[in-house]
């Protein structure tokens, strides 16, 4: 039974990879619920209380790299608050529109759009545009090392 519980822990964990490119898969939750079925179904002894701060920790971190990653690339390169908001909301419908392509592809196009309504000139609306894409590979690579540091942090906890 203890092999049933780490071959979903371990699906838990690459699953917390899929949420990077399809966002309706929360990352963070996959990877609490690895942590989960290993506290309550394999060893609830092992993990440390500061294991769980710690993971608390890096959880408010990867949630906040995404956020702040596209926020910054837009508002570095002069885009509106309408797009920071139009970026976020297209980044989720992107991943169910073409997969997983769409999550770079529909974000830009909408504020290409927005920006050029707003602005007029397509030149910054190209720009403002490519500054999501620049954003979201920017959140992305971090949350894959936050991710990756939570994951090599628990197989050191269980290991040692």
């Amino acid at each position: 039974m203890e092999l049933l519980w780490w071959g979903l822990t371990i699906l838990l964990f690459v699953l917390s990879f899929v949420g990077i490119f399809y966002p309706i898969i929360p990352s963070v939750v996959a990877i609490w619920g690895g942590f989960a079925v290993y506290q309550f179904l394999i060893n609830p002894n092992e993990l440390s209380i500061w294991f769980w701060i710690s993971m608390a920790i890096l959880s408010a971190v990867l949630i906040a790299a995404d956020l702040i990653a596209n926020s910054y690339f837009v508002k570095k390169y002069g885009g509106s608050k309408t797009s920071e908001k139009i970026a976020a909301i297209a980044t989720i419908v992107g991943s169910f529109i073409i997969p997983p392509f769409g999550i770079i592809l529909v974000p830009f196009l909408t504020v290409l759009v927005t920006e050029y309504i707003l602005h007029k000139d397509s030149k910054k609306a190209f720009k403002i545009g490519f500054a999501t894409i620049i954003g979201f590979l920017g959140g992305s690579l971090a949350k894959v090392l936050i991710q990756l540091l939570m994951i090599v942090w628990f197989i050191f906890a269980v290991i040692f």
